[in-house]
C-alpha cells in the first residue's frame, strides 16, 4: 500500500480559496472531479507546482513531476468542492492515512465554517 505525506502547499492554497469564496458546496463528487484531459490540460497550461497545489497528498517515494506523485484531489482546479473535501477524508479514513485523513477533516471543518450552507 501507498504512504502520503500531506502536502503543506496544498493545504495552504484550500484554505485561501475557501476564503476567498471559492467553493462549490453542493456537487456530486463522482460526475465532477477532473478526469484525465481535465488534468492534462491544467497541466499542459500551469505545470506541476500549480497541479500539485490541489492535491492534499504526496506519494512517498514517487517521482516529483508524475500524476503518481499526486493523491486526494481536492478540487476542480478553479473551487473546492466540499464533496471533494468528504472523499478525501473518507478514502484516506479507509486506506488509514490518518495526517492526511486529518488535514483534509480541518479544512472540511474551515469550509463548512466559512460557508455554512450558503
Amino acid at each position: 500500500m501507498a504512504s502520503y505525506s500531506v502536502n503543506q502547499a496544498a493545504v495552504k492554497h484550500c484554505r485561501e480559496l475557501i476564503e476567498s469564496g471559492k467553493v462549490v458546496l453542493d456537487s456530486d463528487w463522482g460526475d465532477v472531479q477532473p478526469d484525465a484531459d481535465a488534468q492534462n490540460a491544467f497541466l499542459d497550461k500551469h505545470g506541476w507546482d500549480d497541479y500539485a497545489a490541489w492535491h492534499l497528498g504526496l506519494t512517498v517515494d514517487a517521482n516529483d513531476e508524475t500524476k503518481a506523485r499526486h493523491a486526494f484531489v481536492y478540487g476542480d482546479f478553479s473551487k473546492v468542492h466540499r464533496s471533494a473535501l468528504i472523499a478525501c477524508v473518507y478514502r484516506a479514513s479507509e486506506w488509514r492515512h490518518k495526517k492526511v485523513e486529518l488535514a483534509a477533516h480541518r479544512l472540511l471543518q474551515q469550509l463548512d465554517k466559512a460557508h455554512p450552507g450558503t
